[in-house]
Formats: C-alpha cells, sequence, structure tokens
C-alpha cells in the first residue's frame, strides 16, 4: 500500500511515521471500535492518511491498512481494513 502512494513526499512522511511505532505503539494511535477493535489508527502526512495496525504480543507491530480517510467512499482506509479483516487477510500464512 505503501508503495501505491505516488506522491514520494508523502510515501517518505508515511514511512518515517511507521518507523516512529518502533517506540510504545501501544501508546500511539488510538483503539478503534466495532469490527476494528484489534487495530489502532495513527494519523499521518498531514493528518490525510490513516495508519492501521495491531501490536502483537512480541512488540511486533503490523501495519495493516493505510490509506486516506475518506468517509463514505469504498476506497476509504477503514472500509479497506474492514474487508482485509473479513478476508482473513491480515494474518500471515501460518495462521490460517
Amino acid at each position: 500500500m505503501l508503495e501505491a502512494v505516488r506522491d514520494r513526499r508523502v510515501r517518505r512522511l508515511l514511512a518515517r511515521r511507521i518507523d516512529a511505532l518502533i517506540d510504545e505503539p501501544e501508546k500511539q494511535g488510538k483503539p478503534l471500535t466495532g469490527e476494528l477493535s484489534t487495530l489502532r489508527s495513527v494519523r499521518a502526512a498531514g493528518q490525510r492518511y490513516r495508519i492501521l495496525y495491531r501490536v502483537d504480543e512480541r512488540v511486533v507491530v503490523l501495519v495493516l491498512a493505510l490509506g486516506l480517510r475518506k468517509e463514505g467512499d469504498r476506497k476509504d482506509v477503514y472500509e479497506l481494513a474492514k474487508k482485509l479483516l473479513r478476508l482473513r487477510l491480515h494474518e500471515p500464512e501460518t495462521d490460517r
């Protein structure tokens, strides 16, 4: 998803924000609710993008989705994350 962001400057900002999740990811962003309750969301690149991630017990940060917040749009990052969760595409092959 990061590679799909065309603007290199925005891509760098997103990558930096993802890298910043190394330090205490459970204290960053906000916990989500409902279908996405296993994830946290943090804003990035001028508040327009959201990075949705899960913190595993091993303190592994898995970035599940990243994209623009477009409420009501099929391409909204939260709608994309719901679809990935329903399809179980967020799990490593060994967990399926």
